[in-house]
């Protein structure tokens, strides 16, 4: 699966309410407060999706999605297995194409046009399930590469913000070291931070704490909830509703290929509609 860098920052806020430990949480998230939204309502809407249906071969895996999203919204994607969720972000930034239907990122169409394309990619930054560091690279050189390749940063700047963003995310020591001699869970903190030195508006989380053991989702959690709290807006894959609850402005359920339900955490796990969001929340929230 691709790698690609990303992420930016915004105004901090948190509220002091505190979160229940309710048995839909998952047990390796431990919530502090709410985190008050960040929305824009003033500014044009940093994502558009109109219509947009794919196909892989005779598979119809996006039907006619329609989703737009704030600048400063972060909204939390769920569904089950083979929903049409991580397509559905890859074609944000066109590591999928979609058939049919308009993608538009940051105002701008997503399309064949190579610099506009090049252009989307420098604003959003995207974590994967898999870390895809470079393992012949140092975590300093991981974090630096694409701001002096793609940004034309000078080294010493690039290394600058690079530890910067490695210190936000709490593994400023790891900084030499090779991704082969870190956790799963530090991995994923420096692909976060990865992403966060090309300064993008807008990032893209696939399912990134999947792959990880039960020990180590919290800190990378916790590393999501902090870019929450900076305004950063965010479209996050994820069966952590924990986190959903905490962070999340907008809950989107996907089944089929299709936006099924969307609306705040609290109308769509405590107030769902659709029989196939209640069938959803009832089997996830089993194991739980």
């Amino acid at each position: 699966m691709p790698g690609a860098p990303a992420a930016g920052a915004g105004p901090h806020v948190m509220h002091n309410n505190v979160l229940g430990h309710d048995n839909d949480m998952s047990a390796a998230i431990e919530t502090g407060g709410f985190v008050a939204s960040a929305v824009r309502t003033d500014a044009p809407p940093a994502i558009v999706m109109d219509k947009v249906n794919k196909w892989f071969g005779a598979l119809h895996v996006l039907r006619d999605v329609d989703l737009q999203v704030a600048a400063g919204e972060r909204v939390v994607v769920c569904g089950p297995s083979g929903s049409g969720k991580s397509t559905m972000i890859r074609c944000i930034n066109r590591l999928e194409t979609h058939q049919e239907g308009r993608i538009l990122v940051d105002g701008v169409e997503l399309s064949d046009d190579v610099r506009a394309l090049d252009a989307i990619r420098r604003e959003v930054g995207m974590v994967f399930q898999s870390f895809n560091l470079f393992p012949h690279l140092s975590i300093l050189e991981n974090c630096t590469l694409a701001p002096i390749w793609v940004r034309k940063m000078p080294k010493k700047q690039a290394e600058e913000l690079a530890m910067e963003y490695l210190t936000r995310v709490k593994i400023p020591e790891q900084a030499k070291k090779f991704p082969g001699q870190l956790s799963g869970g530090q991995q994923q903190r420096v692909a976060i931070a990865r992403a966060l030195c090309m300064k993008p508006k807008i990032m893209l989380f696939d399912e990134p704490t999947s792959a990880l053991d039960p020990e180590m989702i919290k800190e990378v959690l916790d590393t999501m909830v902090m870019l929450a709290a900076e305004g950063m807006t965010m479209i996050c894959v994820t069966h952590e509703m924990g986190f959903a609850r905490q962070v999340a402005d907008r809950v989107v359920f996907m089944d089929r290929g299709e936006v099924v339900e969307s609306g705040t955490p609290d109308q769509v796990f405590n107030d769902p509609k659709t029989e196939r969001l209640k069938l959803f929340l009832s089997q996830i929230l089993r194991g739980h």
